[in-house]
């Protein structure tokens, strides 16, 4: 009874297991590309994460002032900073990282075609400059609810002490802002390691690049499933340390 089970079962799933099991050039595990591919997955990590930290750091100071310009009474500051909120998080990040690339670094402003280390700039500083005008949409937000959170009656004790509304909020506010947000500006950095992929679209060697062009040599799937297993192995490790700064902060707070 139990014999006639088991080859029920192993012939249901046959397939599939065939998929982790068959050394054919389409199975999963068929890694022998590596040795031959192994650089371009290399400098598709160090890309990938070049593009995903500097973007996010390039999108800090403008997110910033974004934030502030939100927060202004000045209907006219409102509107712009609004404006520029609602265009960069109502459209694909692909047709803007099209409209930066082909129309203003290509008509506008010009790049050197140089390399620098394993960087090359004519493609990383657009593709750089497309993902933190996007992200600086998003990170402005965070820095407003960040600002939002802290309690106004602390502005009101800054500024019975005769501090400016400026000094106010340089000194008071924006220190407690900044270390209630610092958790959500580590998940955009996350955010961004993933949406990177997009500009391998355009031939900018990331690791999403490295997976498709292997691919087409090799005729497999291989070469996603090590690119996915990459993109986990960068993101759960950075999720669980975001989640161990939160706990610390928490712990803090509560002192």
């Amino acid at each position: 009874m139990f014999e006639n089970l088991a080859q029920q079962i192993a012939t249901t799933f046959e397939p599939f297991i065939q998929l982790f099991t068959d050394p054919g050039p389409a199975s999963f595990i068929n890694f022998q590309f590596l040795p031959k591919y192994a650089p371009y997955f290399v400098d598709g990590v160090l890309n990938t994460l070049a593009l995903s930290v500097a973007a996010v750091l390039l999108a800090v100071i403008p997110a910033l002032v974004l934030a502030l310009m939100r927060l202004s009474k000045n209907k006219l500051i409102h509107t712009i900073s609004g404006a520029y909120i609602a265009v960069f998080r109502s459209t694909p990040l692909l047709v803007q990282l099209t409209i930066i690339y082909f129309g203003i670094f290509s008509s506008i402003i010009q790049v050197p075609r140089i390399t620098v280390g394993f960087i090359r700039l004519n493609m990383f500083i657009p593709f750089v400059v497309a993902l933190a005008l996007n992200s600086s949409a998003y990170v402005a937000e965070i820095f407003r609810a960040g600002i939002l959170a802290v309690d106004s009656g602390q502005t009101e004790a800054a500024r019975s002490l005769g501090l400016s509304q400026w000094q106010a909020m340089k000194l008071v506010v924006l220190p407690q802002a900044i270390k209630n947000v610092l958790p959500a500006l580590a998940n955009e950095v996350v955010t961004m390691v993933k949406e990177s992929s997009i500009c391998s679209t355009y031939g900018m060697m990331e690791l999403t690049w490295a997976a498709r062009n292997v691919a087409r040599t090799t005729t497999s799937v291989g070469p996603f499933v090590l690119v996915a297993a990459i993109y986990f192995c960068i993101n759960f490790p950075a999720s669980k340390a975001i989640e161990a700064i939160e706990r610390r902060m928490r712990r803090g707070d509560k002192r």
